[in-house]
């Protein structure tokens, strides 16, 4: 694909950079000029994604919870490449079960994992971003707009990142910093693979029918694939999207054009 170059010179730093969306945004964004500081607990997947993308990559492991880890992973941005324009805040996690099935560490792990990471990077990013002027995708979810069954500290947390987005959209956009959210509907990666093979061991299907049983009702009919969402997070860094901050954003094949009530009367396909 011929990439625009839309990002040259410019430098993002990438929470859940690993694997996933995060991976796939880091490709994209290298493609497009930029360069990448992969942040995450792991450090084998970060040094695997950064393997290809050569010295446009910097692997930087922590905690994006952790205000120190933080504060390292944006201090080595600035030191290897002198400036920090972006930020994709992807880290997140699995926040399962009702409210009456979920502990209080249940649910602290969910707003930490999810709400706690995308604060602290940021937070600990803005006098690099406001220096720039520079732009921030917050990864939240379909489930940051709707509730799926027995996930509520998911639910909450996502919610809470759309909150987020608008609170520092509307605090900083006179600094020159742009926040945007994205809300993912089903993207195939590690942590959907995982939750089509339960719903496979339930059904007695594969992964792949299982894929094809959540994605169903959707317009498209299909998961959406990692690459695919890296192109949107590259857009909404890039000045081609200049006049949105604050933004919500959906990925999800549709999913949420759909009115429930009325699928009954949807013709068979």
């Amino acid at each position: 694909m011929d990439m625009t170059k839309r990002l040259a010179g410019q430098v993002a730093l990438i929470t859940g950079g690993g694997t996933g969306i995060g991976a796939a945004a880091a490709r994209r964004l290298v493609a497009e000029g930029a360069a990448v500081v992969l942040c995450g607990r792991r450090r084998e997947p970060l040094e695997a994604v950064a393997a290809e993308l050569g010295d446009a990559a910097l692997v930087a492991a922590g905690d994006a919870a952790n205000t120190a880890d933080v504060e390292r992973m944006v201090n080595a941005a600035v030191e290897r490449y002198d400036r920090l324009d972006l930020v994709v805040a992807n880290a997140g996690g699995h926040g399962l079960g009702t409210a009456g099935d979920t502990t209080d560490d249940d649910w602290q792990l969910a707003m930490q994992t999810n709400v706690t990471t995308a604060f602290v990077t940021v937070r600990t990013a803005l006098p690099q971003l406001r220096a720039q002027g520079g732009s921030v995708v917050v990864v939240s979810s379909l489930a940051g707009l709707f509730a799926g069954p027995a996930v509520a500290g998911y639910v909450t947390a996502k919610h809470a990142l759309i909150g987020l987005t608008k609170s520092l959209a509307r605090d900083y956009g006179r600094d020159g910093v742009r926040v945007n959210a994205l809300c993912p509907g089903w993207v195939r990666t590690d942590m959907a693979d995982e939750q089509m093979d339960v719903l496979a061991a339930q059904r007695g299907i594969d992964r792949e029918a299982a894929y094809r049983l959540v994605t169903r009702d959707t317009p498209l009919g299909r998961p959406v694939e990692p690459a695919e969402i890296a192109t949107i997070i590259a857009f909404l860094l890039s000045a081609d999207s200049a006049a949105m901050t604050g933004s919500v954003v959906t990925a999800d094949a549709g999913a949420s054009a759909v009115d429930l009530p009325t699928i009954a009367f949807a013709p068979n396909d």
